[in-house]
């Protein structure tokens, strides 16, 4: 049986009107349940924009299922987030999870569900990304999937248990804090998380994700990506409202013909895409990457 797929929406129906067609278009829509759940507004000027999100999300068809959930009092991004995905997995065994923001191409879902299908038993996958980075591919590289020691929150799917394991009070903060090894060895994901990890800890950010990679660190998971990526996020770039905002994760979609995927035999960091990975969120390029941004907002 496919994953039951997850759709979060808040505020932006012009984002999530093509996010819905997107997935509307997906092979295996018609074969999976879907559940929504949409955040109620934080000010009163938000109500007009968050109908019009729920009058989209009312117009949903082409799923086996179709589960909604409208929230009567603003719950929070990350609160939402944790919410939802925390009921679907509680009653069932996997699921794969979409924001209002993100294209998918149309065989999105058959690579999220062989994804799930190849590691359900293998704990150390801790998610499985639809969002890649246009890395080329090398030659020698076999299989039509690689694994790093990040999490992506673009379009992506897990795992009952492993969403079961993840301490989101954490505990283990306080020590991890004190451990500059441990700190160094977090940050093989990226030169990015620990400062992302002290902004949800010390109150700047509202953030899920970065709770889940701590404890995918903490449990020495992976999570396995695709070679071409299955999803564009068109939160920001040319393709959002803001056109104003550098668009550092432009990728290149996959146009959705190949339907079965090869995934690596053996569950382990695949050392090409994690040094391009470590390249792309390395101290001179995230820097590169803030003046382009200010660049384009002047």
């Amino acid at each position: 049986m496919n994953a039951p797929v997850i759709l979060f929406a808040f505020k932006r129906p012009h984002e999530l009107k093509a996010t819905i067609q997107a997935l509307e278009a997906n092979y295996l829509a018609p074969e999976s349940d879907l559940y929504i759940f949409a955040d109620a507004p934080k000010r009163p000027e938000d109500w007009l924009k968050v109908n019009e999100v729920r009058q989209l999300l009312d117009s949903i068809s082409g799923f086996r299922t179709i589960h909604r959930d409208y929230a009567q009092t603003n719950i929070g991004c990350a609160d939402s987030v944790i919410r939802g995905i925390s009921y679907v997995l509680s009653r069932h065994p996997t699921a794969i999870i979409v924001e209002d923001d993100l294209i998918t191409s149309p065989n999105f879902l058959d690579f999220m569900n062989q994804g799930l299908r190849q590691y359900a038993l293998n704990r150390r996958v801790y998610s499985v990304a639809g969002y890649t980075f246009p890395f080329q591919k090398p030659r020698t590289h076999e299989t039509d999937a690689y694994m790093i020691p990040r999490h992506s929150p673009w379009g992506w799917a897990t795992w009952a248990d492993r969403w079961a394991s993840i301490d989101w009070d954490m505990k283990a903060y306080p020590a991890f804090m004190q451990d500059k090894q441990q700190q160094k060895a977090f940050m093989q994901g990226g030169s990015d998380l620990l400062g992302m990890l002290r902004d949800q800890m010390e109150g700047r950010a509202d953030a899920w994700d970065i709770r889940f990679c701590f404890n995918r660190f903490k449990d020495n998971g992976l999570t396995v990506y695709p070679t071409k990526s299955k999803v564009q996020n068109i939160g920001f770039g040319e393709e959002a409202t803001h056109t104003n905002i550098y668009n550092r994760y432009k990728t290149d979609l996959d146009d959705g013909t190949q339907r079965t995927f090869t995934f690596p035999r053996l569950v382990q960091t695949t050392d090409y895409y994690h040094q391009q990975t470590l390249r792309r969120y390395s101290v001179p390029i995230r820097i590169f990457n803030r003046l382009k941004t200010i660049a384009g907002m002047r």
